[in-house]
């Protein structure tokens, strides 16, 4: 790949053989790349820089990988991660995800279904910003008011809401289509890549928080609509 706006990655990995493999074969491929060895130091280092996507493990010293995406998500850091783990069972795989994480990925792996996760990932993120950029950065909608750019609402009550990177590509998608029935497994193919999870349940729950965001009474939603068995619909003015 070209390496003239290849993006910075963060390999976060107690286990000094598998990264230094992953970092040399990420500099083959032109990414420019940083690594450390504890869940501290990863959230010290994104704190001081910026990347374009980390590598996470799970198992973890000093703080172990879903505490550190789950923390730099409540401080309003969206960059994307993928999490590398021994830990292969779905419950961990969708607690990894609701944490915050874009992709999950088993140990051992092969580095080319490693590197294809990586430009999946990036794929996604850079349709989001190209979709988010100029006339489509605002979306309104029942006195609510969204800002794709800053992941940033004025709710229809006045409140700020300060959106996750997947409440706002969900939500994005959505808009893309409004009026239109937009199926679970669209959603999960368009934000996370459809074979990330065991179920669509979570996208379920990314609605029930948007609901809750954005909804005068999210029980009786009018903007967020479930077609049931299918998926759900967005309406900009709410159900008439």
């Amino acid at each position: 790949m070209s390496t003239a706006h290849a993006p910075r990655i963060l390999v976060v990995e107690d286990d000094p053989h598998l990264s230094a493999g992953v970092v040399e074969n990420l500099r083959a491929e032109g990414y420019e790349v940083d690594c450390v060895a504890d869940g501290r130091r990863a959230l010290e280092w994104l704190e001081a820089g910026t990347c374009g996507l980390v590598l996470l493990d799970v198992m973890l010293p000093e703080l172990d990988g879903f505490t550190v995406c789950r923390t730099l998500r409540e401080r309003g850091d969206n960059t994307p991660v993928l999490f590398l783990t021994a830990r292969g069972d779905p419950i961990d795989r969708v607690r990894g995800l609701e944490a915050g994480g874009d992709d999950y990925l088993g140990k051992p792996f092969h580095l080319r279904e490693l590197l294809l996760r990586i430009r999946a990932i990036l794929r996604r993120w850079d349709w989001y910003k190209s979709a988010s950029a100029a006339e489509g950065a605002v979306l309104r909608f029942g006195g609510n008011e969204v800002d794709f750019r800053v992941f940033r609402a004025r709710a229809w009550n006045g409140t700020t809401q300060e959106l996750t990177e997947k409440e706002a590509m969900i939500l994005k998608v959505l808009a893309e289509r409004p009026g239109e029935i937009v199926s679970r497994e669209d959603l999960l193919e368009r934000v996370w890549g459809y074979d990330v999870f065991p179920s669509t349940r979570t996208v379920d729950n990314f609605i029930l928080r948007l609901r809750k965001r954005f909804e005068r009474d999210p029980a009786d939603p009018r903007h967020f609509l479930t077609v049931w068995g299918v998926g759900y619909r967005f309406m900009t003015e709410g159900e008439t």
